[in-house]
């Protein structure tokens, strides 16, 4: 899996592609820590519309990071297919913005 970061004022984005799994666990961590050591940042998009299969690791990490975000906004961006599906079986809609 790929993880590109980009922080624009108070908003940044993790762009993601391929598989969202155990295996990019790695990437996904360097991308949020960039993120949160970048003082100001409140808002977080993840771009979910790279990414074709994600697994129960990934939900895991993506709540690991809802936890440490604190009360900022996480958005989930663009999730289609089974991503999508597997999002809303999990009620991700209660933790995060789902778009």
């Amino acid at each position: 899996m790929e993880a590109v970061t980009t922080i624009a004022r108070n908003v940044a984005r993790i762009e993601l592609r391929g598989e969202f799994t155990f295996e990019g666990h790695r990437a996904f961590k360097l991308a949020c820590q960039q993120v949160l050591d970048t003082e100001g940042v409140d808002h977080l998009e993840i771009d979910l519309s790279g990414v074709d299969y994600l697994d129960s690791a990934a939900l895991g990490m993506l709540l690991l990071l809802n936890e440490r975000f604190g009360h900022r906004t996480i958005r989930l961006l663009r999730a289609k297919g089974s991503v999508r599906a597997v999002l809303d079986m999990a009620n991700f809609s209660r933790v995060f913005v789902l778009e």
